[in-house]
């Protein structure tokens, strides 16, 4: 499988991304009555719902940009504006797509998330995945793309070898999320089965992937991580897996822990690890890229004063458009009259021809001198 596309860009401060599988019959109709939920309770400033056609063929801010096209799979267009701590305002756009084919129609529904802030993001505020879909266990919208992987909840590894290889290498490669593997020094009891992930901040939570290790498997998993990323799995404790290829900020001692004490407890130095691994410059992915051109030029959800602004701009540029066809039709009108005027001066307006002025100047000062000119563009080879 080839690997993604790394642009050379990192993802800005001000963004949150996140990209998942429903696996539900209604993934759309989940995402309308938690935004209809959210806009009542006075969460949400406003939320807007667009067919992707109808999205493409609208988009305000650049409407010939067709970066700004959520594409032929696409199947539904969320917008969603709320405020941050602080009146920070938040724009976060989600669309739905069809499996890309017949063998993947069991795969449920993709959805891809991007949203802005007026700053930096702070992991403290509310999680723009739960904007948009039901903070419950019931809904499966938090299944990443990479099969068998899962937000909200910890991942044992596959016990075949291959396959729990191939899990690692999908996720550094393919997945927008954050990959915590913990090892468990031995099974552990109904507390310490409870995801590492629930003791980080909302916005960092939707965007850790954790995945356990049983007893028995230290060997063949440290074995796997480290011919698949070139890290080591501690008996015990964890390690934040790197993106494939791994950012230059990456360093494997940094991010390895060697003890996780797994009852139920908040494990202090294992979150402050993926915090930090979280706070370094991302790479931005060509389909992130993607996303989030289409959140920034295919906006449509407009507060009041930004339709004014809107409003405003698009009478300037077809002002514009107008001043451009009166000048365009005013100089075809004087070029059809100076061309009227040399074909008179030529004839002498009685059919009898007049001799030619002699002289560099008048050829070129006379309108038959420059109607000569402008037509001798036209003229072929030899004539």
């Amino acid at each position: 499988m080839a690997k993604k596309s790394i642009s050379s860009t990192t993802v800005p401060d001000t963004v949150w991304l996140g990209r998942g599988r429903h696996l539900g019959p209604e993934p759309e109709q989940d995402v309308r009555r938690n935004l209809i939920a959210l806009k009542a309770a006075g969460v949400l400033d406003d939320f807007l719902e667009l067919d992707p056609v109808e999205a493409a063929r609208s988009t305000v801010l650049h409407p010939r940009d067709e970066s700004a096209d959520p594409g032929p799979l696409a199947r539904r267009l969320f917008e969603a504006r709320w405020q941050a701590a602080d009146g920070v305002t938040v724009r976060a756009q989600l669309t739905t797509y069809d499996a890309e084919s017949r063998r993947k129609s069991g795969e449920g529904v993709t959805w891809v998330l991007a949203a802005e802030a007026e700053r930096a993001w702070d992991a403290h505020w509310p999680s723009p995945a739960t904007m948009f879909w039901p903070d419950s266990e019931r809904i499966g919208w938090d299944h990443d793309t990479v099969p068998g992987v899962r937000l909200r909840t910890t991942n044992q590894l596959p016990k075949d070898d291959d396959e729990l290889r191939h899990r690692l290498r999908d996720c550094a490669r393919q997945s927008w999320y954050v990959h915590v593997l913990v090892h468990e020094a031995m099974t552990p009891d109904a507390a310490g089965q409870q995801p590492v992930s629930a003791f980080l901040p909302p916005s960092l939570r939707h965007r850790v992937v954790e995945h356990r290790g049983t007893p028995e498997q230290a060997q063949i998993a440290d074995f796997a991580v480290k011919r698949e990323l070139g890290v080591r799995m501690p008996r015990g404790g964890a390690v934040v897996l790197p993106t494939d290829p791994k950012t230059p900020e990456y360093d494997a001692d940094r991010f390895t822990v060697r003890t996780v004490i797994l009852d139920g407890s908040e494990p202090a130095e294992l979150l402050d690890r993926v915090k930090e691994f979280a706070a370094l410059p991302r790479p931005l992915t060509a389909d992130a890229e993607q996303a989030l051109t289409r959140l920034r030029q295919g906006w449509h959800l407009l507060t009041p004063d930004e339709e004014l602004l809107h409003a405003q701009a698009m009478v300037t540029k077809y002002a514009e458009a107008l001043d451009a066809m009166t000048t365009s039709r005013d100089l075809y009108r004087e070029a059809a009259e100076a061309a009227q005027a040399a074909l008179g001066e030529g004839g002498g307006g009685d059919g009898v021809p007049r001799p030619r002025a002699t002289g560099t100047a008048a050829a070129d000062g006379s309108p038959l001198g420059a109607l000569t000119k402008a037509f001798g563009r036209f003229r072929g080879p030899g004539k």
